[in-house]
Protein backbone atom coordinates (compact mmCIF):
# COMPACT_ATOMS: atom_id res chain seq x y z
CA UNK A 1 0.00 0.00 0.00
CA UNK A 2 2.66 2.69 1.04
CA UNK A 3 4.70 1.69 -2.34
CA UNK A 4 0.69 2.34 -4.22
CA UNK A 5 0.96 5.67 -2.01
CA UNK A 6 4.35 6.86 -2.84
CA UNK A 7 3.55 6.64 -6.83
CA UNK A 8 0.67 8.81 -6.54
CA UNK A 9 2.76 11.54 -4.66
CA UNK A 10 5.55 11.10 -7.57
CA UNK A 11 2.77 11.79 -10.38
CA UNK A 12 3.13 15.55 -10.10
CA UNK A 13 6.97 14.80 -11.04
CA UNK A 14 5.73 12.50 -14.07
CA UNK A 15 3.85 15.70 -15.63
CA UNK A 16 6.71 17.72 -14.74
CA UNK A 17 9.18 14.96 -16.69
CA UNK A 18 6.70 15.03 -19.53
CA UNK A 19 6.50 18.55 -20.16
CA UNK A 20 9.95 18.72 -19.73
CA UNK A 21 10.53 16.18 -22.57
CA UNK A 22 8.30 17.90 -24.73
CA UNK A 23 9.80 21.14 -24.50
CA UNK A 24 13.49 19.74 -25.33
CA UNK A 25 12.04 18.35 -28.68
CA UNK A 26 12.31 21.71 -30.09
CA UNK A 27 15.19 23.09 -28.37
CA UNK A 28 18.65 22.25 -30.07
CA UNK A 29 20.91 19.59 -28.12
CA UNK A 30 24.25 21.27 -27.47
CA UNK A 31 26.96 18.77 -28.95
CA UNK A 32 30.18 18.33 -26.29
CA UNK A 33 33.47 18.17 -27.49
CA UNK A 34 36.25 15.39 -27.74
CA UNK A 35 39.19 16.89 -28.82
CA UNK A 36 42.14 15.30 -27.39
CA UNK A 37 40.05 12.65 -25.81
CA UNK A 38 41.18 8.80 -25.78
CA UNK A 39 38.62 7.05 -27.79
CA UNK A 40 39.15 3.43 -27.81
CA UNK A 41 36.92 1.60 -30.92
CA UNK A 42 36.96 -2.28 -30.65
CA UNK A 43 36.16 -3.34 -34.56
CA UNK A 44 37.91 -0.68 -36.48
CA UNK A 45 39.55 -2.16 -39.10
CA UNK A 46 36.26 -2.37 -41.08
CA UNK A 47 32.34 -1.33 -41.60
CA UNK A 48 30.47 1.29 -38.50
CA UNK A 49 34.29 0.47 -36.35
CA UNK A 50 36.32 2.17 -38.94
CA UNK A 51 33.98 4.77 -39.71
CA UNK A 52 33.03 5.71 -36.19
CA UNK A 53 37.08 6.27 -35.99
CA UNK A 54 37.43 8.59 -39.06
CA UNK A 55 34.72 10.94 -37.61
CA UNK A 56 36.58 11.03 -34.48
CA UNK A 57 39.62 11.49 -35.95
CA UNK A 58 37.72 14.70 -37.75
CA UNK A 59 36.95 16.10 -34.55
CA UNK A 60 40.81 15.81 -33.37
CA UNK A 61 40.32 12.49 -30.92
CA UNK A 62 43.06 10.34 -29.65
CA UNK A 63 42.18 7.27 -31.44
CA UNK A 64 43.06 3.56 -29.61
CA UNK A 65 41.92 0.92 -32.43
CA UNK A 66 41.50 -2.91 -31.93
CA UNK A 67 40.73 -5.29 -34.95
CA UNK A 68 41.31 -8.91 -35.49
CA UNK A 69 42.16 -7.75 -39.21
CA UNK A 70 45.64 -6.62 -39.28
CA UNK A 71 45.47 -5.08 -42.86
CA UNK A 72 42.28 -3.58 -42.38
CA UNK A 73 42.91 -1.57 -38.49
CA UNK A 74 46.14 -0.11 -39.79
CA UNK A 75 44.64 1.02 -43.31
CA UNK A 76 41.93 3.30 -40.94
CA UNK A 77 44.97 4.00 -38.77
CA UNK A 78 46.60 4.97 -41.72
CA UNK A 79 43.10 7.46 -42.90
CA UNK A 80 42.94 8.85 -38.96
CA UNK A 81 46.49 10.30 -39.38
CA UNK A 82 45.64 11.51 -43.02
CA UNK A 83 42.88 13.25 -41.24
CA UNK A 84 45.63 14.63 -38.49
CA UNK A 85 44.24 12.88 -35.25
CA UNK A 86 46.61 10.62 -33.71
CA UNK A 87 46.02 6.89 -34.08
CA UNK A 88 47.31 3.84 -32.13
CA UNK A 89 46.48 0.41 -34.19
CA UNK A 90 46.54 -2.93 -32.24
CA UNK A 91 45.10 -6.77 -33.44
CA UNK A 92 42.99 -7.67 -31.12
CA UNK A 93 41.00 -10.33 -30.90
CA UNK A 94 38.53 -9.43 -28.27
CA UNK A 95 37.06 -13.00 -27.98
CA UNK A 96 40.28 -13.77 -26.67
CA UNK A 97 40.85 -12.82 -23.18
CA UNK A 98 44.83 -12.94 -22.72
CA UNK A 99 44.57 -10.51 -26.19
CA UNK A 100 42.61 -8.44 -24.45
CA UNK A 101 44.71 -7.58 -21.63
CA UNK A 102 48.40 -7.93 -23.54
CA UNK A 103 47.31 -5.57 -25.10
CA UNK A 104 47.41 -2.62 -22.82
CA UNK A 105 44.94 -3.76 -20.20
CA UNK A 106 41.88 -1.84 -22.27
CA UNK A 107 38.35 -3.67 -21.58
CA UNK A 108 34.98 -1.98 -19.42
CA UNK A 109 36.59 -3.71 -16.37
CA UNK A 110 39.75 -1.99 -17.27
CA UNK A 111 38.57 1.49 -18.02
CA UNK A 112 35.21 1.61 -15.66
CA UNK A 113 37.32 2.37 -11.98
CA UNK A 114 39.04 5.36 -13.44
CA UNK A 115 36.46 6.80 -15.13
CA UNK A 116 34.14 6.60 -11.93
CA UNK A 117 37.55 7.64 -9.99
CA UNK A 118 37.56 10.75 -12.34
CA UNK A 119 33.47 10.73 -13.01
CA UNK A 120 34.73 11.47 -16.73
CA UNK A 121 34.08 9.32 -19.46
CA UNK A 122 31.57 7.68 -21.95
CA UNK A 123 31.27 4.13 -22.82
CA UNK A 124 29.23 3.08 -26.23
CA UNK A 125 27.72 -0.01 -26.85
CA UNK A 126 26.95 -1.12 -30.37
CA UNK A 127 23.95 -3.56 -30.34
CA UNK A 128 21.07 -3.76 -32.73
CA UNK A 129 17.55 -3.51 -33.37
CA UNK A 130 17.58 -7.52 -32.47
CA UNK A 131 18.50 -6.78 -29.09
CA UNK A 132 14.94 -5.22 -28.44
CA UNK A 133 12.93 -7.93 -30.69
CA UNK A 134 13.77 -11.00 -32.40
CA UNK A 135 14.27 -11.93 -35.89
CA UNK A 136 13.65 -15.95 -36.76
CA UNK A 137 16.90 -17.89 -37.79
CA UNK A 138 19.20 -15.56 -36.18
CA UNK A 139 18.88 -16.84 -32.64
CA UNK A 140 22.92 -16.70 -31.62
CA UNK A 141 23.01 -12.93 -32.86
CA UNK A 142 19.56 -11.50 -31.00
CA UNK A 143 20.60 -13.58 -27.86
CA UNK A 144 23.95 -11.78 -28.05
CA UNK A 145 22.33 -8.31 -28.79
CA UNK A 146 20.06 -8.73 -26.20
CA UNK A 147 22.72 -8.89 -24.04
CA UNK A 148 24.54 -5.95 -25.05
CA UNK A 149 21.57 -4.29 -24.01
CA UNK A 150 21.05 -6.01 -21.51
CA UNK A 151 24.79 -4.46 -20.46
CA UNK A 152 24.09 -1.70 -21.27
CA UNK A 153 20.93 -0.87 -19.30
CA UNK A 154 22.62 -2.78 -16.24
CA UNK A 155 25.77 -0.17 -16.26
CA UNK A 156 23.51 3.28 -16.59
CA UNK A 157 21.32 2.23 -13.68
CA UNK A 158 24.34 1.05 -11.97
CA UNK A 159 26.25 4.27 -12.44
CA UNK A 160 23.38 6.51 -11.31
CA UNK A 161 23.15 4.48 -8.49
CA UNK A 162 26.55 5.38 -7.79
CA UNK A 163 26.24 9.20 -8.58
CA UNK A 164 28.53 8.81 -11.12
CA UNK A 165 27.09 11.22 -13.63
CA UNK A 166 30.13 12.17 -15.15
CA UNK A 167 30.19 8.78 -16.62
CA UNK A 168 28.04 8.49 -19.98
CA UNK A 169 26.18 4.92 -21.62
CA UNK A 170 24.59 5.17 -24.62
CA UNK A 171 24.33 1.93 -26.85
CA UNK A 172 23.28 1.52 -30.83
CA UNK A 173 20.43 -0.53 -32.42
CA UNK A 174 20.34 -0.06 -36.17
CA UNK A 175 18.23 -2.19 -38.24
CA UNK A 176 20.19 -4.38 -41.07
CA UNK A 177 23.34 -2.87 -42.14
CA UNK A 178 24.91 -3.38 -45.29
CA UNK A 179 28.03 -3.97 -44.31
CA UNK A 180 28.42 -7.85 -45.56
CA UNK A 181 27.71 -9.49 -42.53
CA UNK A 182 24.58 -10.98 -43.48
CA UNK A 183 24.01 -11.60 -47.63
CA UNK A 184 21.03 -9.59 -49.18
CA UNK A 185 19.06 -8.51 -45.85
CA UNK A 186 15.66 -6.90 -46.45
CA UNK A 187 12.75 -5.46 -44.36
CA UNK A 188 10.20 -3.07 -45.15
CA UNK A 189 11.07 -0.71 -42.59
CA UNK A 190 13.00 0.52 -45.84
CA UNK A 191 16.50 -0.09 -47.70
CA UNK A 192 19.59 -1.59 -45.59
CA UNK A 193 21.00 0.75 -44.26
CA UNK A 194 24.72 2.21 -45.18
CA UNK A 195 27.11 2.89 -42.75
CA UNK A 196 27.79 6.19 -43.10
CA UNK A 197 24.10 6.91 -42.26
CA UNK A 198 24.56 5.09 -39.34
CA UNK A 199 27.74 6.55 -38.16
CA UNK A 200 26.17 10.10 -38.53
CA UNK A 201 23.17 9.11 -36.41
CA UNK A 202 25.57 7.11 -33.67
CA UNK A 203 28.48 9.87 -33.34
CA UNK A 204 24.82 12.91 -33.07
CA UNK A 205 23.78 10.30 -29.91
CA UNK A 206 27.44 10.42 -28.50
CA UNK A 207 27.75 13.89 -28.80
CA UNK A 208 24.97 15.08 -27.15
CA UNK A 209 24.49 12.05 -24.73
CA UNK A 210 21.70 10.73 -25.95
CA UNK A 211 21.29 7.16 -24.47
CA UNK A 212 19.49 4.73 -26.53
CA UNK A 213 19.87 5.31 -30.40
CA UNK A 214 17.47 3.66 -32.96
CA UNK A 215 18.04 3.79 -36.76
CA UNK A 216 15.73 4.32 -38.17
CA UNK A 217 14.12 6.05 -35.50
CA UNK A 218 10.39 4.21 -36.42
CA UNK A 219 12.00 0.97 -34.60
CA UNK A 220 11.39 3.15 -31.34
CA UNK A 221 7.70 2.78 -32.25
CA UNK A 222 7.66 -0.76 -32.54
CA UNK A 223 9.21 -1.27 -29.78
CA UNK A 224 6.19 0.65 -27.81
CA UNK A 225 3.84 -1.48 -29.46
CA UNK A 226 5.49 -4.53 -29.08
CA UNK A 227 4.59 -4.00 -25.09
CA UNK A 228 1.02 -3.03 -25.67
CA UNK A 229 -0.27 -4.90 -28.17
CA UNK A 230 -1.84 -8.85 -28.39
CA UNK A 231 0.71 -11.24 -28.86
CA UNK A 232 -1.42 -12.93 -32.08
CA UNK A 233 -1.98 -9.44 -32.96
CA UNK A 234 1.72 -8.37 -32.63
CA UNK A 235 2.84 -12.12 -35.01
CA UNK A 236 0.63 -10.19 -37.48
CA UNK A 237 2.47 -7.05 -37.63
CA UNK A 238 5.78 -8.66 -37.57
CA UNK A 239 4.81 -10.56 -40.35
CA UNK A 240 4.31 -7.18 -42.04
CA UNK A 241 7.61 -5.98 -41.69
CA UNK A 242 8.70 -9.02 -44.27
CA UNK A 243 12.33 -8.96 -42.97
CA UNK A 244 14.46 -11.85 -45.31
CA UNK A 245 18.38 -12.52 -45.94
CA UNK A 246 20.04 -15.04 -47.92
CA UNK A 247 22.62 -15.99 -44.98
CA UNK A 248 24.94 -15.11 -42.19
CA UNK A 249 28.53 -14.63 -43.45
CA UNK A 250 29.71 -12.95 -40.55
CA UNK A 251 33.19 -11.61 -40.80
CA UNK A 252 36.91 -13.43 -42.01
CA UNK A 253 39.91 -12.84 -40.16
CA UNK A 254 42.75 -11.74 -42.34
CA UNK A 255 46.15 -11.14 -42.27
Amino acid sequence: MKFVLDILLLLPLLILFSLESFVKLFIPKKRKSVSGEIVLITGAGHGIGRQTAYEFAKLKSKLVLWDINKHGIEETAAECRRLGAQAHPFVVDCSNREDIYSSAKKTTKAFLPAMMKNNHGHIVTVASAGGHTVVPFLLAYCSSKFAAVGFHRALTDELAALERTGVKTTCLCPNFINTGFIKNPSTSLGPTLEPEQVVNKLMNGILTEEKMIFVPSSIRFLMILERILPERFLALVKRKLNVKFDAVIGYKKKE
